[in-house]
């Protein structure tokens, strides 16, 4: 059910993108760093799920407020005529590589679990077979 959903997403998104206007050079800046928080509170969103503590009112919050003090950040940077807005890529990029890494981790563990299982099935079958 969920890979339909991210089916139909992606299709919807595909189609949206193609008949968009192109964003100003402007506002590239703005949109880059609002896109880099809201993917970073999304790894931490599946990170938290993966972990067993999802609260949809910290994803939404973090979500919003991540986005929003992002454009801040690099507004305030764009009147000051400092590059400001790259300290929150930093932190932002590193925090998605650590939920990325806990996430990566989480489905190895899985993985090697469930190798383990099939390999213990085969022995049990073996020993029963002679």
């Amino acid at each position: 059910m969920i890979y339909i959903a991210i089916i139909i997403g992606c299709i919807v998104g595909a189609i949206i993108g193609a008949f968009a206007p192109v964003i100003p050079y402007t506002y590239s800046s703005y949109l880059s760093i609002a896109i880099v928080a809201a993917l970073d509170t999304v790894f931490g969103g599946i990170a938290s799920v993966v972990k067993g503590n999802f609260d949809l009112k910290i994803f939404l919050s973090g979500f919003f407020g991540n986005s929003i003090l992002a454009i801040a950040l690099t507004y305030l940077g764009e009147k000051l005529n400092v590059d400001i807005y790259l300290a929150a890529i930093v932190v932002f990029v590193g925090r998605m590589f650590m939920n990325l890494g806990t996430i990566r981790r989480y489905y190895i563990e899985k993985w090697i679990n469930i190798i383990e299982k099939k390999n213990k099935n085969r022995k049990q079958q073996k020993t029963n077979e002679a």
